[in-house]
């Protein structure tokens, strides 16, 4: 009877719950945004979807899934789901919970999952008691914070988590909750007249700002307070969505993340004379409540640290107009304010600190307002999210001054301080525009490199032990390759790789370290090839193991319908690749690979060449080795081969150039690294098979032109020199490939020297 009344109330709930509420995703497939991180292919989905999530720290502002993720999970996991509210609960509660999941471990063996939402409201104490609880397994912490957990969550709690750093969602994201909210019958308002106009819904998108539930509450409240016309339908216009939602909330902690950061990119715009940047992360702390003296302290230190003796009266200016603010307070305290950041920026005084007005405007207006990453305090979580990364010192330029960008990407361009054209204002006005446009140039040539960190984890010393044993076990010279392969890739963490017809580990090892958040998937041509890479990949733990694929080499369509739709890598790779391909079948390879590359991937192809036939080099052992001249049928026979042999290695091996042009025809931008290697191989009876076996391409090549004992002849010379070292010279070319990137380069062929 009580779970009669408990599924009733439970029911009435969700009857009277918030729009947002009812339109929460219940599935992965359902979740909208944070494609970085839940993306097909990502770690964190194939954790979901396996039932492997470990500890998870989820960080990011109000609205953007953090709390329907930790949902998903527990309808998607077999282990027991309990969830807890930092506001709401205590030690006591905590308590409780880890005992009931200790109890069911020990007596059924059931592994237990504990949400906690504002994980940063527990105090140092309440984040101790539960840590040695996550140690030793007994709960798995699903945390959710919209403060930075690097900052307010106990280290050694973080230390043992993945981070996650969701992002704001974008218009068109937004726009598909719109439509769900206002399409579905049972949880939204598909069973109701409503018809939303275009003009509404861009303002309501637009005043979101990326929260989600910020938009459907306003879409509550327009809906629920209309009343249908004449014809039943309610009609949401302009006017209605604007009373719905009226003002753009300006993300602000006093204490936390956007405090530091927006500090720091205000003393930063200082230091490099942006006036603009400057008004406007200081319009952002003002409208965000900071307190004045606060700022006027901070640019004090600037007044000393960043100007110094080039002008001696920026640190009096900034005092004065201190002391004014304390005089005359708000609201008329801001023009003192506004004069003592533009002098430190490089103005003096006037009237032009009306611009700081301007700020305040688009402060309200402006959509996207969040601190770049290179603007961003780098002392808390620098290495974990890489904010401070990329950040160019002024001082450490000619004139103390770069061409770099202070504002968010969306506003640049923007100008709130025009100087006058009279005394020190009409001096500096040339200099200030034409920083300016080199600023606007900065932001060109940069915007498309910037890329958001949103996930950190530990790293993993188990991890980094074996991709050592790995590569050492290929051999010096195969890791020195390796590390050529890959010289200057730039990995995101959440990359996905897919490497081609592999034959060992050894190319996909970079990736497996540097990309813990993505995805690696190999392919292989041969069931044996896949078993043996299996064996090897047994000591990592199973969400880390890269997916083996065997794909036939003229069947690149398998590849596509083997993996989850929609899955795209960040990086292709292959050494030899398309040696067993039919030449039929290339063009459709790049096809298949150009269709499952993200946007600006990159492609890494190795090809390899051997410039030295086997008569060449039993030759040139024996002429090195002070043998003496073979026997006269034996040169005869050698000699003979020579030609056969060179143009058996022009025919054998793909050329690089046949796949570099398939590539441009496909809209890749080419690049090539070649050089050549000298090394020495040991002649063994399996190398003796590949080459004169009935079954080998050299052997068949030859059977074309000698007879059957001339071979037997040659091979028997070469059975003489078993374990010899042969000489062998190799021609590599390393293609690489761009998506979006300027004017295709011509691929060139290495340089085919015998000397």
């Amino acid at each position: 009877m009580s779970d009669l009344f408990a599924f009733e109330a439970q029911r009435r709930l969700q009857a009277i719950a918030p729009l947002a509420d009812r339109m929460r995703p219940r599935t992965i497939e359902e979740f909208v945004g944070q494609d970085a991180i839940l993306g097909p292919g990502r770690l964190l989905r194939r954790a979901i979807a396996a039932d492997r999530v470990g500890n998870l720290i989820l960080h990011g502002p109000p609205g953007v899934g953090k709390t329907t993720l930790a949902r998903i999970i527990a309808g998607s996991t077999r282990a027991h789901f309990a969830s807890l509210n930092a506001v709401l609960a205590g030690v006591k509660e905590l308590r409780a919970e880890v005992e009931a999941a200790r109890e069911r471990l020990g007596r059924h063996g059931l592994r237990s999952f504990l949400f906690i939402d504002e994980v940063h409201r527990f105090n140092s104490a309440q984040q101790d008691a539960l840590l040695p609880w996550v140690e030793n397994g007994t709960v798995t912490l699903i945390g959710a914070t919209t403060e930075n957990p690097c900052f307010e969550v106990n280290k050694a709690l973080v230390s043992r988590s993945r981070l996650f750093r969701l992002q704001p969602l974008e218009a068109d994201e937004l726009g598909q909750l719109l439509e769900r909210a206002l399409a579905d019958p049972e949880r939204g308002y598909g069973d109701r007249p409503v018809a939303l106009e275009p003009a509404a819904a861009a303002h309501l998108l637009d005043v979101a700002s990326g929260d989600a539930r910020s938009l459907l509450n306003a879409l509550e409240l327009a809906v629920e307070t209309t009343e249908p016309g004449a014809d039943g339908l309610i009609r949401i216009d302009l006017s209605i969505a604007e009373e719905s939602i009226q003002q753009r909330a300006v993300l602000y902690d006093k204490q936390g993340d956007a405090h530091f950061d927006t500090i720091s990119a205000f003393i930063k715009s200082l230091r490099g004379s942006d006036s603009d940047a400057a008004l406007f992360w200081l319009a952002r702390m003002v409208e965000a409540g900071e307190n004045p003296r606060f700022i006027f302290r901070r640019m004090l230190i600037a007044a000393g640290e960043d100007v110094g003796l080039a002008d001696p009266q920026a640190i009096v200016v900034v005092e004065a107009c201190a002391a004014a603010f304390e005089r005359v307070g708000l609201p008329e305290g801001l023009y003192p304010l506004a004069q003592a950041a533009l002098y430190l920026a490089g103005a003096e005084k006037s009237n032009s600190v009306l611009g700081f007005f301007d700020a305040i405007q688009t402060v309200r207006a402006a959509s996207k307002q969040a601190v770049p990453s290179h603007l961003r305090d780098a002392n808390r979580d620098g290495q974990a999210f890489g904010d401070g990364q990329g950040y160019r010192y002024p001082h450490a330029y000619s004139e103390h001054w770069v061409a770099q960008t202070y504002l968010p990407a969306p506003l640049q361009g923007q100008v709130f301080w025009q100087p006058g054209s009279l005394g020190w204002e009409g001096a500096i006005g040339a200099r200030l525009r034409l920083r300016r446009a080199a600023q606007l140039a900065a932001e060109a040539e940069s915007s498309a490199e910037q890329i958001e960190i949103v996930s950190s984890s530990e790293a993993d010393p188990l991890l980094r032990r074996w991709l050592q044993r790995q590569a050492v076990a290929e051999g010096e010279r195969l890791d020195r390759l390796r590390q050529r392969f890959w010289q200057g890739a730039s990995w995101q963490r959440h990359d996905r790789v897919l490497v081609l017809e592999a034959r060992s580990l050894l190319w996909a090892l970079a990736p497996l370290g540097a990309t813990p958040e993505g995805g690696l998937v190999i392919t292989v041509a041969e069931a044996s090839e896949r078993q043996r890479l299996e064996g090897q990949v047994q000591m990592l733990e199973p969400l880390r193991q890269p997916q083996l694929l065997e794909i036939a080499p003229d069947q690149p369509e398998q590849l596509a319908a083997l993996l989850e739709p929609g899955q795209r890598f960040e990086w292709v790779a292959a050494r030899q690749p398309f040696q067993g391909a039919p030449p039929d079948s290339l063009r459709r390879w790049v096809q298949t690979i150009t269709a499952l590359s993200a946007e600006k991937a990159e492609i890494r192809l190795l090809f390899s060449a051997p410039l030295i036939g086997p008569a060449e080099a039993l030759l040139a052992w024996l002429a090195g080795e002070g043998k003496g001249s073979p026997a006269r049928s034996l040169r005869q026979r050698l000699e003979t081969c020579l030609p056969l042999e060179r143009h058996w290695l022009a025919e054998a091996s793909l050329t690089p150039e046949a796949i570099g042009a398939l590539l441009e025809g496909s809209g890749w931008s080419l690049n090539n690294d070649c050089w050549q290697e000298s090394l020495q191989i040991r002649l063994s009876e399996s190398l003796l098979e590949r080459w004169f076996g009935a079954a080998s391409s050299h052997g068949q090549a030859l059977r074309q032109h000698i007879s059957e004992t001339a071979i037997s002849e040659i091979r028997a010379g070469f059975t003489a020199a078993l374990q010899a070292q042969l000489p062998q010279r190799l021609a590599h070319t390393l293609l690489t490939a761009q998506r979006g990137k300027g004017a295709q380069a011509t691929i060139k062929k290495a340089p085919e020297s015998r000397g």
